[in-house]
């Protein structure tokens, strides 16, 4: 077992929030209350929010290229854990961490936030997917957030060598007393307001759902994209029941989680793999509907937690809804069963196991 391990942390840390930075807050947290670990970090978050995740910029590139000269820290820490992006640019920025710590021959785990790495390294040619897959495979270790996301590491890493780390939702969410009626629909979206999230597909389905005079309550939570704002602004203010609650945190996120009882994720976003947001959905009891996208439908079972429904699709969303609607009975059978089923997955202890198992793993290192 490792003792007193020195952890370097190299990804992006809060502000802005996503759920690959929290999920970096978590561990530094969990690895400091550790007797077995000490950790420094890397913080590699970029400060401008934008619906371009993985795209280039000499802005990007000038601001990772001064990271770089943070790599002295390698020399000082025992574990190097990268959270990098899954684009090529996601990868190679990272590039002088993991090959100087390939040359100390440190243990060198990549943990893998979605599904996208091996999509991209299909997509790649030449010179490019050479160097994607030389810097890759340099990882002693690779941790994945469910079965069906293996295959991004496989093409790189022994299978032995994969792990799977459910993600997770902070403590304070499922110490609850859930507020929620079942007399209406409370439909909550709580994510970043971007394209690939689906938000304009949910928006599309509201506006339906006004049509044929249901009643419901929605309230729309997250960071809106620039490019988009205008254009949300202006279908959350066209709807008479909808309401966009701004960016919220804490207390406040905890409160519209109690407050609804059906939550929304239409996503496609290709960089998805399980959302944190689901998982916080689980945890103050909803009924879920998200995507048969990523990871999600490792976690999400039809009629169990909620609904799986097709991408970019406003139909596909007002289906559940509508039935959900005349069906009221089944938000509270199932919003029953899903905080139980959070408790027994999903939780930071559970998180905290099986991350420090990981770690504590032995496995040959290149």
């Amino acid at each position: 077992m490792l003792k007193n391990k020195r952890v370097l942390i190299i990804g992006p840390l809060p502000n802005p929030i996503s759920g690959v930075s929290l999920a970096n807050k978590v561990v530094k947290k969990i690895l400091d209350k550790s007797t077995a670990f000490k950790t420094n970090t890397i913080n590699t978050s970029y400060p401008v929010f934008k619906d371009s995740v993985g795209s280039f910029s000499f802005h990007k590139l000038f601001f990772f290229l001064k990271l770089n000269f943070k790599a002295l820290k390698v020399f000082k820490n025992d574990i190097i854990y990268i959270t990098p992006g899954q684009t090529f640019f996601g990868v190679t920025k990272y590039s002088i961490f993991i090959l100087l710590a390939s040359i100390l021959n440190k243990e060198l785990v990549i943990h893998v936030h979605g599904n996208y790495l091996g999509k991209q390294y299909k997509k790649l040619k030449g010179i490019k997917k050479k160097t994607f897959y030389f810097l890759v495979s340099k990882f002693t270790k690779g941790i994945v957030l469910s079965s069906s996301l293996k295959n991004n590491l496989l093409p790189f890493l022994d299978e032995s060598k994969i792990f799977i780390v459910y993600n997770f939702a902070e403590d304070y969410l499922y110490n609850n007393s859930n507020t929620s009626t079942f007399n209406k629909l409370k439909i909550i979206y709580l994510s970043n307001l971007m394209e690939e999230k689906g938000i304009l597909f949910l928006l599309e389905a509201l506006k339906e759902l006004e049509k044929q005079d249901i009643v419901y309550e929605a309230k729309i939570a997250g960071n809106i994209d620039e490019s988009l704002k205008a254009q949300i602004i202006e279908k959350v203010n066209n709807l008479k029941h909808t309401t966009y609650e701004g960016v919220v945190y804490g207390k406040e996120k905890k409160k519209l989680l109690e407050w609804s009882n059906i939550f929304v994720l239409p996503t496609f976003y290709k960089m998805e793999g399980q959302p944190i947001s689901i998982l916080e959905a689980l945890a103050t009891e909803n009924v879920i509907i998200a995507t048969n996208h990523a990871g999600i439908p490792d976690i999400i079972k039809t009629e169990i937690n909620g609904y799986i429904v097709a991408p970019k699709s406003a139909n596909s969303i007002l289906e559940p809804l509508l039935f959900l609607d005349k069906n009221k009975f089944k938000i509270k059978e199932i919003t029953s069963v899903n905080k139980k089923y959070f408790i027994d997955n999903f939780t930071v202890k559970n998180f905290t196991e099986k991350i420090t198992e990981t770690l504590n793993a032995s496995t040959k290192v290149k």
